[in-house]
């Protein structure tokens, strides 16, 4: 017959007064984790003491029970109790429930305080949702169980916002078919469906990570940090019916706005009303738009506007900012870093000058009458509005010499009323007059007016040939009545021009680059300086130092530079051919090694929008490839193209790669390279000197920075 299994006998439980308790040097916890004892102690003197302590009785000499008692596992709790005693909240009699144990028995006290501790299982993210979620069913609020158990409201508003989250895939999670992280991504969206669906598609796939989550809840989104969204601001929408889905588990920028034609419509509305009250300014035309691309102002003239000066209110505070501003400079000059407090004081102070310093601009009401605006939103969500410029058919008849002046209908009218005599021109020659008007002082004939001028400008040509600094002169003159719209570039005898490029087909977010907020910065310090009537300007830019005029001739050539891409005609009836765009490209190719040109140090990153989202799949792959390398390229091959082209532009952000058509390659060196590659091309030993050795390391450096 089998023996009978030995029966467990359970240590016995009392209640013993806490004086009679002491702290066991047993107790293996000796480093501070989880809740403090402050607030146990709040814990207990709330709910009580949850859990007994297990204590052994304290033995003298000769074996023999003391009457105390100490404690090897729960120190915390006898810890916690020690502060409410002392705080006068528990009498020191106070009767304490205990597990008390065998001091002879074969079980080390240390080893029961190491049991107790390892074998605490924390309770489950989803136990904890659940609670926290039954608590505020029954009437609790977020900060009163923030309070209760000594967390953040923030803890508890994750755990809650777990809510939103399908309870198929919480039970998924509870399985252990995902990781909290995960789950966490989840809460992003409330669309239980949209949820399922997403888990669906990558539930098999290695790659699931929560940030690839959260990009398919949101597509179709407007992050709340767009200019769009800015500019209307949250509180609007959120007023008009939008919802915005917030991330309480990772920075977000504010969220995401779900209603996207809900804000468009905002957009729409607000900027109208802000255009019509401009429109009581008197202007004859205002267009409005989200933004405009670049070169929108392209051939308009610009109002020269007089500004507002300053009340003596606005100046002595003015004055009062710069002095607070210089005082600060000079107290913190030497400190390595700035306090937070000084810091924002700064931005304060920066901020309100640049507030009182753009002045608002008056013109004239006449011009006002044909003049236009343009009304978009800035980069940072705030308004712009470009006042200030004339179309060329809306610019005011010229007057010319002798007191005439264009009729509405285009006749010719003297100023005294009378009509001019017309001349009568028959196959291109003026009729023979009548011999009583030979003695008549008529204008001279065309043709002998053309035969006179054709040997000025000879003698002018050959004389401008032999005076290099007036020839300077005169091109910058001209370049300069070219690219800036204020100057007719009419009527001019330099037929040397600037020919601003037009780009038909840009990105959406060209206008905003550096690029081209350095050129539109740079033209418009120089307009500052420039006179407003033509007739002045041969003299203004005479007085310009040598330097001044040569930085101004760059300016104004810069605009003249095209190295578009453009489809030519295959049967060459366009205006350009297929070998002259090569041949175009490549003269641009010349000039930007010139000049140094470097696209990443000017600001271009790969984005969905510029290139990733335009280009194959297998374009997309190949970039990573060249700028992340083979393992990143294979992280995203399986992706759909959307998803892919948003996660290259990650994965590219600070790589350096850039598409072919914007990197700058050396010729010698590609023509080095070449021969390198060619094993029975090589060059002989006595050739290749230590110099071309160099340069062919050199311009391989160069490849490689190009990729």
């Amino acid at each position: 017959m089998a023996n009978a299994a030995q029966k467990i006998t359970l240590s016995p439980s009392r209640d013993i007064p806490f004086n009679k308790l002491v702290l066991a040097q047993t107790n293996v916890r000796h480093i501070k984790a989880g809740v403090s004892i402050e607030e146990l102690a709040a814990s207990i003197a709330r709910r009580g003491l949850i859990q007994s302590i297990h204590v052994r009785p304290v033995l003298d000499a000769g074996g023999e029970e003391t009457g105390m008692f100490e404690v090897p596992a729960g120190g915390r709790r006898y810890r916690a109790l020690e502060m409410l005693v002392n705080q006068k909240r528990l009498a020191k009699t106070a009767s304490v429930p205990c597990v008390v144990g065998n001091s002879s028995g074969p079980i080390a006290a240390a080893e029961i305080s190491l049991a107790e501790n390892i074998e605490h299982a924390p309770l489950h993210p989803l136990d904890q949702y659940r609670a926290f979620k039954d608590m505020r069913d029954k009437g609790m609020s977020e900060e009163e169980i923030a309070v209760a158990f000594f967390i953040s409201v923030n803890i508890v508003k994750q755990r809650l916002k777990l809510t939103t989250v399908s309870p198929a895939l919480l039970d998924v999670y509870a399985d252990d078919g995902m990781t909290i992280a995960q789950l966490e991504a989840f809460s992003v969206s409330s669309d239980h469906t949209r949820q399922e669906q997403v888990w669906d598609a990558i539930k098999n796939s290695w790659s699931k990570e929560p940030y690839q989550i959260r990009r398919m809840l949101t597509e179709g989104t407007v992050r709340a940090s767009d200019k769009r969204a800015v500019f209307v601001g949250l509180e609007s929408y959120e007023a008009a019916g939008g919802e915005v889905l917030r991330d309480l588990f990772q920075s977000d920028d504010g969220g995401w706005l779900q209603d996207v034609p809900l804000l468009e419509r905002l957009v729409s509305g607000k900027l109208k009303t802000m255009a019509g009250e401009i429109a009581n300014e008197g202007w004859k035309w205002i267009e409005v738009a989200v933004s405009f691309p670049y070169g929108a102002t392209s051939g308009l003239r610009e109002l020269e506007g007089t500004p507002i000066e300053l009340t003596d209110d606005e100046q002595a505070t003015l004055d009062a900012l710069r002095e607070e501003f210089d005082k600060l400079q000079a107290q913190y000059e030497e400190a390595d870093e700035l306090p937070d407090d000084v810091d924002q004081r700064f931005g304060e102070i920066e901020k309100a000058v640049k507030s009182i310093e753009a002045r608002p601009v008056r013109f004239d009401l006449a011009e006002i009458a044909r003049a236009g605006v343009f009304v978009s939103i800035d980069t940072d969500g705030a308004l712009l509005v470009e006042r200030g410029y004339v179309k060329p058919e809306d610019e005011a008849p010229v007057t010319p010499e002798g007191g005439k002046h264009s009729d509405v209908d285009g006749s010719d009218v003297e100023a005294t009323g009378s009509v001019q005599r017309a001349i009568i021109t028959i196959g291109g020659q003026p009729v023979d007059p009548d011999d009583d008007e030979e003695d008549s002082n008529k204008p001279l004939p065309d043709r002998l007016m053309m035969e006179l001028t054709a040997d000025r400008t000879l003698a002018l040509r050959d004389k401008l040939a032999n005076d290099p600094a007036i020839a300077f002169l005169a091109v910058l003159h001209k370049f300069v009545r070219d690219a800036f719209s204020r100057f007719s570039a009419q009527g001019v005898a330099m037929e040397v021009f600037v020919r601003g490029t037009v780009f038909p087909v840009q990105s959406e977010g060209l206008r905003d680059t550096t690029y081209a907020r350095s050129i539109q910065a740079r033209h418009e310090a120089w307009e500052k300086r420039l006179p407003t009537d033509v007739a002045d300007l041969w003299d203004a830019l005479s007085a310009l130092t040598g330097t001044e005029q040569t930085e101004l001739f760059a300016h104004c050539a810069s605009f003249g530079v095209n190295a578009l891409y453009e489809r030519a005609d295959r049967y060459g009836n366009g205006a350009i051919s297929a070998h002259g765009v090569q041949q175009r490209l490549a003269d641009a190719d010349h000039l930007a090694r010139a000049v140094g040109l470097d696209m990443i140090a000017a600001g271009w990153r790969p984005t969905v929008g510029n290139y990733l989202g335009r280009v194959t799949k297998a374009r997309i792959l190949e970039a990573v490839r060249e700028g992340a390398g083979e393992r990143a390229s294979q992280l995203i091959d399986h992706l759909k193209k959307g998803d892919m082209a948003k996660e290259a532009e990650r994965l590219l952000a600070d790589s350096g790669w850039l598409p072919e058509p914007l990197r700058l390659v050396d010729g010698d060196a590609e023509a080095v390279d070449t021969n390198a590659g060619d094993e029975d091309q090589a060059l002989p030993e006595f050739l290749a000197s230590d110099n071309d050795v160099a340069l062919v390391d050199q311009g391989e450096k160069q490849l490689d920075a190009a990729e």
